[in-house]
């Protein structure tokens, strides 16, 4: 991949997202075993050609049980560890699973356990819950009302970008800025479990990239449960991607070169 390329280090994840009703991604896992990294999939509870379907109070009433158990099977048979990621940053008001979309917690919590138990019931232990929040997020409910528990939860994800001034209302925000308050919410939620940066990027716009990339590297190598990090690599909203110049291409490995002996893991958003 260009990306591992770029910052001169094979990458330990590969995360990518699938439509709630999608086929069990069985061919992409392959191809991430054949690269020697961990897949983490985003599954989200709704469908890409059409919105507006009430997902989740559909996968409440127990409508796609059958597809959740085909899924399962599909991943017991593939016969190594799938991180799922279901349901990402839930707290933010840009997904119809989330709480400005009139997503109750209990109701989050209800459809994240019956999803969870009906891989237990089909043997799918392979698979790997990922609970991931959005960063920097303090309007609506707090975290621990979300949370499914400890029994129903393998490692916690969060998400966060520095948005530079690349929108009218997007301010240029530091590591600590950006990710503290949901550290400090996420160590009282969860203290045991390890953490995973699932989306992490930055624009160019407002600040310098380079030293951003730098600074958050430095800064996450300093939170002693995380084991790691996920750059969205993708030109998108802006150019987020680690390539978005060559500068921040070669702050991204230096810095990684610079912790290699601690074994924190890096990875790439496909």
């Amino acid at each position: 991949m260009t990306t591992a390329r770029a910052v001169g280090r094979r990458l330990d994840w590969v995360l990518w997202y699938q439509d709630f009703l999608s086929e069990p991604p069985v061919v992409e896992l392959d191809g991430v075993r054949q690269l020697g990294a961990q897949p983490i999939i985003t599954w989200e509870p709704w469908l890409w050609g059409a919105p507006d379907v009430p997902m989740m109070p559909m996968l409440q009433a127990g409508t796609y049980d059958e597809h959740l158990r085909l899924w399962a099977a599909h991943l017991r048979d593939w016969g190594s560890v799938v991180y799922l990621r279901f349901g990402h940053e839930f707290n933010g008001h840009w997904y119809p699973w989330g709480q400005a979309a009139g997503t109750q917690p209990a109701a989050y919590v209800e459809v994240w356990r019956r999803i969870h138990n009906i891989f237990a019931q089909e043997g799918a232990t392979c698979a790997q819950w990922v609970w991931s929040p959005g960063a920097g997020l303090t309007a609506g409910e707090p975290l621990e009302r979300w949370y499914p528990g400890d029994d129903y939860v393998d490692v916690i994800g969060i998400d966060g970008y520095n948005w530079g001034t690349c929108q009218d209302w997007s301010a240029w925000a530091d590591p600590a800025a950006l990710f503290d308050a949901s550290f400090a919410e996420i160590r009282a939620v969860a203290p045991n479990k390890p953490v995973v940066i699932t989306e992490v990027a930055c624009a160019e716009a407002g600040g310098s990239k380079p030293a951003w990339i730098a600074a958050l590297v430095d800064y996450l190598t300093a939170q002693p449960e995380v084991s790691g990090f996920i750059w969205f690599d993708h030109d998108k909203e802006t150019d987020w991607r680690i390539e978005s110049s060559s500068a921040s291409a070669a702050a991204m490995a230096t810095a990684l070169r610079g912790i290699a002996a601690t074994q924190q893991d890096c990875g790439a958003s496909t």
